[in-house]
């Protein structure tokens, strides 16, 4: 079941409604598990057992783990709980590319091997529940929780259907606990979880899928473009990815927050990062603490020396492209990552990147110096932004192209046709670019509009700003967003990004 439907439109007020009017937490748990199924199984019903064999697996481990006498037992079920676990996503997402792979490798060394090809299509969401029902077992191997009893609340906690398919990647430190409160409602935490959830759908519906057609129409036929159109669809898919992805994050936390549940944020405004460390300390953000909670720190971290320190961090981005699909083109931009984030540790940049106390007391400094100062240091900070959001960019052409030729093939020609591009051939028509002059204006009205929200959002919260408003212009601001969504909505809509993840 998609957010963007009707069907959720119905779903999740019936749930909500029937969620508050259960009479004990117990029933709650379990109607909302059933809810929380039924909204994974709409996608493919049989797909509802791996996800069932995949909590029960983690469940009865962290029980054994519990329970086990000595070290060597509670890394036997760890093992077996990580091997499980881990099998059915190698099955099911990575053993076509193995297989062809190992044929490739094969067949360089005169050996004639024919790959099995397995035709099963990808569970949705399968990548994020399988990291967020293994991080239980091995946080109940750290000590870091007891072991859950009630298999009911486990389950729960794995299917949870606002996070469910595309995050955020939650902790059972953070989450399952909160399945044993019998939340009442809140009117003020419901407004806030609406106001989250008409932004996400403004996000997806308004800006990523408007976008979504200029890259299409450019990636799927690259031969028939040149690199000035490249530029364009590879800076749209960069709002593309970005407004599908927290927009979807934003409907799950707002869609959780009103019936008291608190998820993670996922993202911190990552484009106005000035290194790529700082952008992956605000990128799904939720990814990259468990890679580095659960791989990084696993691999020694920076214990075991400098070199090592570097090569840890770099096996940290090759698994995190690999993560996100079964592809090379995937595994090029986890490693283009990661070696930017290694060459930034050795010239030591973004070293202080998402640290809070730092950022105060630099705030706390640039509020002392003279306004010039000031506005100088503001503006030379705009040029490491943008070489980062460059970088970005340019990662993101191996994120999206169909495959590694398309790729090679765009990258030498990004610089091509400037001389010859003449803007008004782009606008000659009623169609720009797949959209027609409404929507392409209103595509770019949305993205400026986003970043105006997001330099705010460095100032205050969107929710004070719009509380020391006006009522009529506040009440102005959501019919505004609420109508376009509406509008897009019923004209088309397309399914969230990281549902193939």
């Amino acid at each position: 079941m998609l957010f963007n439907s009707l069907e959720f439109l119905i779903f999740f007020p019936v749930v909500t409604l029937v969620y508050f009017l259960a009479p004990t937490l117990r029933v709650r748990n379990i109607l909302l598990l059933i809810a929380s199924y039924y909204f994974y199984m709409q996608y493919k019903p049989e797909y509802g057992l791996l996800m069932l064999f995949s909590s029960f697996v983690n469940w009865y481990a962290g029980l054994r783990i519990a329970n086990a006498k000595s070290k060597g037992g509670k890394r036997l079920w760890v093992a077996i709980s990580s091997l499980s676990t881990l099998g059915v996503l190698f099955f099911f997402k990575y053993f076509n590319f193995f297989n062809v792979n190992v044929s490739r490798l094969l067949s360089f060394f005169d050996i004639s091997y024919q790959p099995l090809s397995i035709n099963v299509l990808l569970p949705i969401g399968i990548s994020f529940y399988t990291f967020q029902a293994l991080s239980y077992s091995i946080d109940v191997y750290r000590g870091a929780l007891g072991a859950e009893r009630d298999f009911f609340d486990f389950a729960l906690y794995v299917s949870f259907f606002p996070q469910l398919v595309a995050g955020p990647i939650e902790r059972s430190t953070n989450l399952l606990h909160q399945f044993k409160i019998y939340h009442e409602f809140d009117a003020k935490g419901a407004a806030l979880g609406l106001r989250l959830m008409v932004w996400g759908f403004f996000k997806k519906i308004v800006v990523a899928d408007r976008l979504a057609v200029i890259v299409d129409t450019v990636y799927n036929n690259p031969s028939g473009y040149n690199g000035v159109y490249y530029i364009i669809a590879t800076v749209a898919f960069a709002f593309q990815i970005y407004c599908d992805f927290s927009g979807y994050s934003d409907i799950a936390i707002g869609s959780a927050r009103i019936m008291g549940v608190e998820l993670m944020r996922n993202f911190e405004r990552p484009y106005f990062s000035k290194s790529i460390t700082e952008f992956w300390r605000r990128w799904h953000i939720s990814l990259s603490t468990w890679f580095r909670d659960y791989l990084y720190f696993p691999l020694g971290g920076n214990r075991k020396g400098y070199f090592r320190t570097l090569l840890n961090l770099f096996i940290v981005f090759l698994v995190s492209g690999l993560w996100h699909g079964a592809s090379w083109t995937f595994v090029i931009w986890g490693a283009l990552n990661g070696a930017a984030i290694v060459i930034e540790k050795i010239l030591g940049i973004g070293k202080n990147a998402g640290k809070e106390l730092y950022v105060k007391q630099k705030a706390l400094e640039n509020r002392q110096r003279p306004v010039l100062l000031r506005l100088a240091k503001a503006i030379a900070g705009i040029i490491p932004m943008l070489l980062t959001f460059a970088f970005t960019c340019f990662t993101w052409v191996f994120f999206r192209a169909r495959n590694l030729g398309e790729a090679f093939y765009m990258l030498p020609r990004f610089l091509q046709g400037f001389d010859t591009f003449n803007p008004q051939e782009l606008f000659s028509t009623r169609i720009i670019l797949g959209l027609d002059y409404w929507e392409f204006f209103t595509a770019i009205g949305a993205v400026i509009l986003l970043i105006c929200v997001e330099l705010l959002q460095g100032v205050a919260s969107p929710g004070r700003i719009l509380s020391r408003m006006p009522s009529p212009v506040r009440i102005a601001i959501y019919a505004f967003s609420l109508s376009l969504v509406i509008w897009f909505a019923w004209t088309e809509t397309q399914t969230f990004i990281y549902f193939a993840f």
